[in-house]
């Protein structure tokens, strides 16, 4: 589904979907597509709820297995208990995966000594900072703001090695400063060769990070390229979904 770049044509795919769909009984909650995301390249899922884009990204992180299709990370079928999967992949989702019991900053060391992080402390210092946590890095999950669970969220996956990075709505319970922070922390990724895969109802944070837009609705792709393809702008700076050939928006 993904359009082939210059400068890309040599490079195999990090993760691929080939074929791939998701049917729950007699609802198809994805339609069959493909998608291709290299290494260093930020693909946004954009749509309104219920379009298809968690359960995409659910099936790329091999936590759902497709009703047709196949789905490879690095040339082998994704498998989320592999080991090796495990220590390449990180997913920001549900804050629902945060330790009741564990302050922020335990969270971390956790996440850390789980993935083999060697000398850690000044790392997670780095991360707690860089994430705004410092002043709560002694606090547990339920003194926090639901922004401030996001950022755990968010510093969890930066405290530790990854080479594709899932993302499913990380903007949600940001505010707007947090959510430059987001795009600054997303280009950084695929600065430094990681893969990003980001579901988000931002087209803003879409334009400004990704190489390509899918826009899905009822399971389908209705537009698939470029953010200056897919995405308009308005003389406000609001962001939103282009025309695309077939009227949908």
């Amino acid at each position: 589904m993904l359009d082939e770049r210059p400068g890309d044509m040599g490079a195999p795919p990090l993760l691929e979907l080939r074929g791939v769909s998701r049917v729950y009984g007699k609802r198809t909650a994805l339609a069959t597509m493909n998608l291709r995301l290299r290494s260093g390249k930020c693909v946004a899922l954009l749509g309104h709820n219920g379009s298809g884009k968690s359960t995409l990204l659910r099936i790329a992180a091999g936590r759902d297995k497709p009703s047709t299709g196949t789905v490879t990370f690095d040339g082998k079928p994704m498998n989320e208990n592999d080991p090796a999967v495990r220590a390449r992949v990180a997913v920001v989702g549900d804050t629902a995966a945060c330790y009741p019991d564990l302050t922020v900053r335990e969270h971390l060391q956790l996440v850390a000594v789980a993935h083999g992080v060697e000398d850690a402390g000044d790392w997670i210092g780095h991360v707690l900072a860089e994430r705004k946590l410092t002043d709560h890095a002694d606090a547990l999950p339920g003194a926090l703001s639901s922004g401030q669970l996001q950022s755990l969220l968010l510093a969890s996956a930066m405290v530790r090695p990854r080479d594709l990075l899932l993302l499913d709505e990380p903007e949600q319970r940001l505010d707007p400063g947090a959510r430059r922070q987001l795009a600054d922390l997303i280009k950084k990724e695929t600065a430094e060769g990681v893969a990003v895969l980001l579901v988000t109802h931002h087209a803003e944070l879409a334009r400004a990070v990704a190489d390509q837009v899918l826009v899905l609705s009822d399971g389908k792709v209705v537009a698939d390229g470029h953010p200056d393809k897919v995405l308009a702008t308005g003389t406000d700076g609001l962001t939103w979904l282009a025309e695309t050939s077939d009227g949908a928006r």
